[in-house]
């Protein structure tokens, strides 16, 4: 059975830093891209960062030189790791299985002053 669980959302203030965790069970993490995304208006979700099994990493435009992803292919965990977080970046963040609908039920960030 396929289980993605978020945590590390939270409360926190512009410029601030969050620390996203998933951690996932049934995916085979050798041939498995793992990713986070953010749910956005519109039933739309917006790629934050994507990392393969090998490493290589692929950030999406508003999460360039931010937000680091991470992953530990010995414990099935993926993270995110949010710093200079701004207002716009405000939503709930899930962790996927990249190019796939296998989602968790993902985390509210909330970033205010």
């Amino acid at each position: 059975q396929v289980q993605l669980v978020e945590s590390g959302g939270g409360v926190v203030q512009p410029g601030g830093s969050l620390k996203l965790s998933c951690a996932y069970s049934g995916i085979d993490a050798k041939i498995s891209t793992m990713a986070w995304y953010r749910d956005v208006p519109g039933n739309q979700r917006e790629l934050v960062a994507r990392i393969s099994f090998g490493g290589t990493i692929v950030y999406g435009d508003s999460a360039k030189g931010r937000f680091t992803i991470s992953r530990d292919n010995t414990k099935n965990t993926v993270d995110l790791h949010m710093n200079n977080v701004q207002p716009e970046d405000t939503g709930v963040y899930y962790c996927s299985k990249f190019g796939t609908i296998i989602r968790g039920q993902g985390t509210q960030v909330t970033v205010s002053s």
